[in-house]
């Protein structure tokens, strides 16, 4: 290609895919979270030289507004959110099943400190999410996000996702059943612990020499350790549904942001 004869248009089209994956890539967890800077910069580069010659804007989509690229590139960290919020309800919903485990175990006040963030999270938290994320990575998950952000040069123009009713609707519909999965993954133990206590309370009663509150802590721990075995069957068959359904639910969300579709 002759460096001094280039064509604007197909600068501003590169311009466009460089917006398009960086704002995404960035927000979306597993790629913005755990990967340091300079090589998120250089996946960056890499991806878009990669797809730019088959998934591209016309060059004539970039705003010459100062103003509408500021909003063009707020649509876009909308796309990237999102995106983004349908893998981090999952984790999230994780996280909240870990801590109710954490306090019926009675771990408390035994927490450790996330590597990615630097805040304190119980410690069985902390377990079952790094599970949930190795299941989801040995899944290909990640690549299913990829594969959503080059649907997205389909249905979502630069800047075209908006924060719409529907889309809202749909979110808040995800965010309820984020609760409602947490209290699912801690189910098991939370029963187990509690024929546990029930038990120990009945002994308690035809026994009141034996020291209960000795016994009780490690069998409580070592009970909810057997049955967050099972959790994390249930976990690998929730991330396999999740994953499976994904790609659709993904799509939906993106047909929703956009007004004119």
């Amino acid at each position: 290609m002759d460096i001094f004869n280039f064509d604007p248009n197909m600068v501003m089209s590169f311009y466009l895919t460089l917006f398009r994956i960086s704002v995404v890539l960035f927000v979306m967890p597993f790629f913005g979270d755990t990967l340091p800077n300079v090589v998120k910069a250089a996946l960056l580069l890499v991806i878009t030289l990669a797809v730019w010659p088959k998934l591209a804007f016309p060059g004539s989509y970039f705003p010459a507004n100062p103003m509408n690229i500021a909003v063009m590139f707020a649509g876009e960290i909308v796309l990237g959110l999102t995106l983004g919020c349908i893998v981090r309800m999952i984790i999230a919903a994780v996280q909240i099943g870990g801590a109710i485990i954490n306090f019926q175990m009675g771990f408390s006040m035994v927490n450790s400190i996330d590597p990615l963030t630097g805040q304190e999270e119980p410690m069985t938290t902390h377990f079952i999410y790094m599970c949930t994320m190795l299941t989801f990575l040995s899944l290909n998950g990640h690549l299913h996000l990829i594969k959503a952000l080059g649907s997205s040069f389909d249905i979502v123009p630069p800047g075209g996702l908006f924060l719409t009713p529907e889309l809202m609707s749909e979110v808040m519909l995800f965010s309820k059943q984020m609760f409602i999965l947490g209290v699912r993954i801690a189910a098991p133990v939370i029963m187990a612990l509690f024929l546990v206590d029930l038990a120990l309370a009945l002994i308690s009663r035809t026994a009141p020499q034996m020291n209960i509150l000795v016994m009780g802590f490690p069998l409580k721990i070592a009970v909810g350790f057997l049955f967050m075995s099972y959790v994390m069957e249930m976990m690998s068959d929730y991330v396999t549904n999740f994953i499976q359904a994904m790609d659709q639910v993904m799509l939906h969300l993106m047909h929703l942001g956009v007004p004119h579709t």
